[in-house]
């Protein structure tokens, strides 16, 4: 029998979404798993129930009725097959219990994803029953559905969270330093300055030369303290990320970029980047900056190729991939830190730190690997409507 011929149908249709309003209105994940497993033990007539998160470090359970399992255990045999293949698995016989001995009958895990990736599995097992058909499979991937929704939304308030919180943090401690560089090395260094100016004038030969090094050095490193004052002022003054049109955003810096560089060309579809993301008014200067560099950093004609790539539940990639000469191992793990750069760069090494924090403050985050084409690929990972 399916789903559709019960009896009582349009009863469980309505019962399961009256579940499915009440999950996505759950504020913590804990909500949402005690919640789940209440309409499965109301709904169905079934022994247990087991409810499987599919996070980074892989599959967990994160709450079960079933005594064989607590909560961040690994899942069992059925669990485990039902993430790897994405599809429905029934299971009945000795292969249904999750020991050996069970007096299980029939086992039934249902996966839930979002995009292409498994989020949880719901897995039911019965004494009772020697098969668990499509009158039950059905309901409890809807179920499932909406469980998995509601985890990867909660999942993602607590990601921004915790990256404006770290954000934070950051800022006081670039302010500190900012207001130690500005008042304490700023003041030594006008006076080396001043004094480095006197001895160039009265100084002739080699010591005068060394004099006028002093006196570059100094006013070099000014330089470097007013950047660094001027971007922690940028980044207070930023406001809370709003959407905006990513494609707009795009073709402007495109435009602007490809219009600077001759020995750069750039691949870009409009078209393909018709999403509403997060961001504050200098979005474009994240992608301005990293475009510019491959221009900058490469002594021969470079070209640049833009694409976008989804991420559940939520989120998306730029991708910008160059087939340039790469950037050193030696210092990637380190590009997005203050100062850092490249040993044959000029520059100060705040542009990609500086991509970093804005990025971070629309609760985004960037990355560096290597391109397909032979040279640098960024991945900027930003929040979408």
């Amino acid at each position: 029998m399916s789903f559709e011929e019960q009896a009582d149908f349009a009863k469980q249709v309505a019962d399961l979404n009256k579940y499915g309003q009440a999950l996505n209105s759950c504020e913590t994940v804990e909500e949402v798993v005690s919640l789940t497993l209440e309409a499965v033990s109301l709904l169905f007539d079934f022994t247990s129930a087991t409810l499987i998160e599919v996070r980074t470090n892989g599959p967990e359970v994160i709450e079960s009725t079933n005594p064989r399992f607590s909560a961040g255990d690994e899942p069992g045999a059925v669990g485990r097959r039902a993430v790897e293949s994405k599809e429905t698995i029934i299971e009945t016989g000795v292969g249904a219990g999750a020991t050996d001995g069970s007096d299980v009958t029939a086992t039934l895990a249902v996966p839930a994803t979002i995009v292409d990736d498994v989020v949880v599995v719901l897995v039911i097992r019965s004494t009772t029953v020697d098969e668990i058909g499509e009158e039950y499979a059905t309901p409890l991937e809807i179920l499932a559905s909406h469980a998995a929704t509601a985890i990867s939304n909660i999942r993602s308030r607590q990601q921004l969270e915790r990256a404006r919180n770290d954000l934070a943090k950051r800022k006081e401690m670039i302010e500190l330093y900012d207001k130690l560089l500005r008042h304490d090395l700023g003041n030594d260094l006008q006076v080396i300055s001043g004094f480095a100016d006197v001895l160039t004038n009265d100084l002739d030969g080699e010591k005068g030369r060394y004099a006028n090094k002093i006196h570059r050095a100094s006013e070099n490193s000014a330089d470097l303290i007013e950047r660094v004052g001027n971007l922690v002022s940028t980044l207070e003054a930023e406001e809370e990320p709003e959407p905006r049109s990513l494609k707009t955003v795009l073709e402007t810096v495109v435009r602007n970029v490809d219009s600077q560089y001759e020995s750069l060309t750039i691949e870009f579809d409009p078209s393909i980047f018709d999403y509403q993301v997060y961001g504050g008014d200098l979005l474009d200067s994240v992608f301005q900056n990293i475009l510019s560099n491959a221009a900058v950093h490469n002594d021969d004609p470079v070209t640049v190729r833009l694409y976008v790539e989804e991420l559940p539940p939520n989120r998306l990639v730029v991708g910008m991939a160059d087939d340039g000469s790469g950037i050193p191992e030696t210092i990637r793990d380190n590009l997005f830190e203050m100062g850092k750069k490249g040993p044959e760069s000029e520059g100060t090494g705040l542009g990609l730190g500086f991509v970093r924090a804005l990025t971070e403050s629309y609760g985004g985050s960037v990355e560096v690997t290597d391109s397909e084409f032979g040279g640098a690929e960024f991945r900027v990972h930003l929040e979408r409507v």
